[in-house]
């Protein structure tokens, strides 16, 4: 089992120790499952984690059998290349997570067998050879039960651990309360799993043994949206005693965040949140501020933040810019009086990705403004994979500068260090402030080439499909000494209309493949 957290080796020192701070420690849960699954099976089982260090391959060893790759949308190229060099090894190759959901289509170019929902039968099928290859496999239901923390332990050690298997300061421990969510934005791959809360025994379990084996270390819930039932799931951290409590971040919507369940995310240890803001005209209803938006809804959720911050000292908002509903310098005056606001909140601006199964992705590509030939590894920032209604290009990127800049100015990073009275937070704030200076970068390096290169304009206006050269240059970079595996003709992705059908598979007790 081997999650892939980054597209590519690091090539700077600094690089190399912001992955083993950070990247590291996005390790899911899922992979971590799989791993606990195949060994109750009785299979001799290999698990880990690509951060961005060394040589993703030699990660397992040779001669498997199976191999389960977990990967993002931004990493599916390394995934691709890794699915080539196993499959010449006569190696099942499985893929799983948030890329296989979104384009399952595309993943079966280079894949045996694609999962878009799994549980333990779905592993159980898969080593009994239960699906023929060219499959899309889906358990067709929701997850109900994980293994604990206790079971998935070797697969921690190896993930979030320091290379002397023990937790340092940057270990988190991932946990899950709940599945889905309640909410359909149309932009997230969550928008139709519905909210599933996962069995409150296993959780108190989960954490007390957390706080006896581990404690002081932090707990990462991966919730879509954490505490939709928030009564239950509080009432499971509180039977713990209040020194017993492991600090936790989560990610919620405002609008279960208010009144008295304030001090009792205090009471919890709630040490880091990030509610989506996403934009201030439109998904207010997870922003708990009812119809109101524009500068009501700015004044709203920053009284609603100033209050929050008082008992969680660590906040992150999100938000999305470039939405249909996004128009002139309207959104990026709100943002930054935002940021002025609450200078105590680190915002996170994001470009609209259409990924595959959303009702984003499905509208723009029936209106014919995602472009094709863009590979899938460019799906994340700084990297603009659409049309936009209302910006050009070029204004685009402009004004996703001037908020980035206005974020990480020295006056905005002194005002966070005042009312930031956390040493670690503090550093936090510095270490983002220089990472978004150096993100700035990036972006100025694209807007010069929209400015100043007409063919790499006309692919980002949509009047050519012919993928700029940088593109192919950045892919290549990306994969280093595996470039030449990966064709140019491979790097255009499958981009197929939810209409369309999909080869999926149920388990048929086909004939086992020769080296299973």
């Amino acid at each position: 089992m081997l999650e892939l957290l980054s597209p590519s080796r690091a090539t700077s020192w600094k690089q190399a120790v912001g992955d083993y701070l950070t990247t590291k420690q996005y390790a899911s849960i899922m992979p971590q499952a799989i791993a606990v699954w195949c060994r109750q099976a009785g299979h001799q089982t290999f698990y880990a984690t690509y951060y961005g260090r060394g040589d993703p391959k030699e990660k397992l060893p040779d001669d498997l059998d199976v191999v389960f790759v977990a990967a993002i949308t931004k990493y599916s190229a390394l995934a691709y290349v890794l699915a080539k060099l196993y499959r010449r090894d006569k190696t099942l190759t499985v893929i799983g997570g948030a890329h296989a959901k979104s384009f399952p289509d595309d993943c079966l170019r280079f894949f045996d067998l694609v999962v878009t929902q799994c549980d333990k039968q779905v592993i159980a099928d898969i080593l009994s050879g239960a699906y023929e290859p060219g499959s899309v496999v889906s358990s067709g239901r929701a997850l109900t039960d994980l293994p604990s923390v206790e079971e998935r332990m070797p697969e921690i050690k190896a993930s979030s651990f320091s290379r002397e298997k023990r937790p340092y300061a940057a270990t988190v421990i991932p946990l899950l309360s709940s599945v889905g969510c309640p909410y359909t934005c149309d932009f997230c791959t969550d928008w139709n799993n519905p909210y599933v809360f996962l069995s409150q025994d296993h959780l108190e379990a989960d954490l007390r043994y957390v706080s006896r084996e581990l404690p002081g270390v932090k707990i990462a819930f991966h919730d879509p949206n954490f505490a939709v039932q928030f009564d239950r799931t509080l009432e499971v951290l509180e039977r713990l005693p209040q020194k017993a409590r492991n600090p936790y971040v989560m990610e919620s919507s405002l609008s279960l965040l208010h009144g008295p369940r304030l001090q009792r995310l205090q009471d919890t240890n709630c040490a880091y949140i990030a509610p989506g803001i996403e934009s201030w005209s439109s998904y207010s209803n997870k922003a708990g501020v009812g119809r109101k938006t524009g500068s009501d809804k700015v004044q709203r959720i920053a009284e609603h933040l100033e209050e929050l911050h008082s008992y969680v000292s660590g906040i992150q908002v999100n938000f999305i810019f470039g939405l249909d509903t996004d128009q002139g310098d309207e959104p990026v005056e709100l943002t930054k009086e935002f940021m002025s606001k609450t200078p105590f909140a680190w915002p996170v601006i994001n470009i609209p990705v259409p990924f595959g199964g959303t009702p984003l992705y499905d509208q723009y590509l029936k209106e014919e403004r995602i472009l094709r030939s863009m590979p899938f590894s460019f799906y994340y920032l700084p990297y603009l994979v659409t049309t936009l209604t209302h910006y050009d290009p070029i204004t685009y990127y402009q004004k996703l500068i001037e908020m980035m800049q206005h974020c990480s100015d020295r006056s905005m990073l002194l005002r966070r260090l005042r009312v930031t009275s956390s040493w670690a937070l503090r550093l936090f704030c510095v270490v983002r402030t220089f990472k978004t200076k150096e993100a700035i970068g990036r972006f100025q390096h694209i807007l010069e080439m929209l400015t100043t290169d007409r063919q790499f304009r006309a692919f980002h206006e949509g009047e050519t499909t012919e993928l700029p050269e940088f593109y192919h240059q950045e892919y290549e970079r990306m994969l280093g000494p595996y470039a030449s595996l990966i064709s140019r003709a491979e790097r255009t992705p499958e981009l197929v209309p939810a209409s369309a059908p999909t080869a999926t598979a149920s388990p048929q007790l086909a004939p086992a493949s020769p080296h299973l």
